[in-house]
């Protein structure tokens, strides 16, 4: 009779642990990450109808890697946990917790008593009314429950990717914001000497909103990703660009305009009074010299010629419209004795 081989409970654990953990890093990773307005869930999965992020209820969402058909069938009860109780007691008492007690407890059984274990690892998320409500619950083959915060990476090189996206996270991010990390991180696992782009449609992206009243699920479509996507990159250089000159060119600007003006104005000003003065000045009292030889002559013309000229010598200022050169008389004497009438 031939004896059963003997397996010691540790190395048997051990084995198993082994076997899942090498089926689950050769899935893709999956980064979920906070940012101010709810929960972001990004992953590399070219396939459009083997989702591997999907909704369990209002506020609460799923990601997974691994095999397929087994988190699948751990999705679905999920959701039919969800709804049952939520139809029986109240929508308000289906959480993340309760859900992640529930998986726990069916990859435990699994691990001890199956002799395979499920080779998948779980995120379950809630979006609370604000970020400190919000609960992000990792777990693993075995039945460990681990409360995250801020930000997990689950599958391939889940240590690697953790640390990157630990080092570029920070409180307040927007959503373009964390999904431009997350896919800066996914795209550096496959290529440890440079950066792989992944564009767009190769990715599955969804987010949990807080704003949204009631189903805070959404699934991002490819244009929508593409715009998130190039938003932070125009984004940080155009406010960057804009603000920057603007706070060291403005106030530039106005400190010439305002010290250029007042350097400008005195030079003009005594130059328009100045030149009035010394041109205007001799224009108005030559016609005051004028007038009063004019006046001289005219006065002494008609002392003399009273007699010979009655009324006709008052037709002559015109002739004298240029100054005499002999004050005293109105006659030059150049010209000899005006003629008689």
């Amino acid at each position: 009779m031939n004896m059963p081989f003997y397996v010691s409970p540790e190395q048997l654990m051990k084995d198993r642990a082994d076997f899942a953990r090498k089926g689950i890093a050769r899935g893709r990773s999956v980064v979920v990450v906070a940012y101010d307005d709810g929960i972001a869930f990004a992953t590399e999965n070219p396939s459009r109808a083997l989702h591997k992020i999907s909704e369990i209820y209002d506020r609460i969402g799923f990601a997974a890697v691994g095999k397929y058909n087994e988190f699948e069938n751990l999705r679905v009860a999920g959701v039919r946990y969800a709804d049952l109780r939520g139809y029986t007691y109240d929508r308000s008492d289906v959480t993340a917790r309760g859900l992640a007690n529930a998986y726990a407890q069916i990859l435990g059984t699994v691990f001890i008593t199956e002799s395979k274990p499920l080779e998948v690892e779980l995120v379950v998320a809630e979006v609370g009314a604000t970020a400190e409500e919000d609960q992000i619950y990792r777990l693993t083959y075995d039945g460990t429950v681990a409360d995250e915060h801020a930000h997990v990476v689950m599958g391939g090189q889940a240590e690697q990717l953790g640390r990157k996206v630990s080092d570029g996270w920070r409180e307040g991010m927007s959503l373009a914001e964390v999904l431009r990390l997350a896919v800066s991180a996914l795209g550096s696992s496959d290529a440890p000497a440079g950066q792989r782009t992944i564009e767009p449609h190769q990715l599955e992206v969804a987010v949990l909103e807080r704003s949204r009243p009631r189903r805070a699920f959404r699934r991002l479509t490819k244009q929508a990703l593409a715009e998130l996507l190039a938003a932070p990159a125009g984004g940080d250089e155009t406010p960057g660009s804009a603000a920057k000159p603007q706070a060291a060119e403005a106030p530039g600007a106005v400190a010439d305009d305002t010290a250029g003006a007042p350097a400008q104005a005195p030079a003009e000003t005594p130059d328009d009074t100045t030149a009035p003065s010394a041109e205007d000045a001799p224009t108005e009292d030559a016609p005051a010299k004028d007038t009063a030889a004019e006046d001289a002559s005219t006065e002494d013309a008609s002392a003399e010629d009273a007699a010979a000229k009655p009324a006709g010598g008052t037709a002559k200022p015109a002739g004298d419209a240029d100054p005499p050169s002999t004050p005293g008389n109105g006659r030059d004497p150049a010209a000899g004795e005006p003629p008689q009438d």
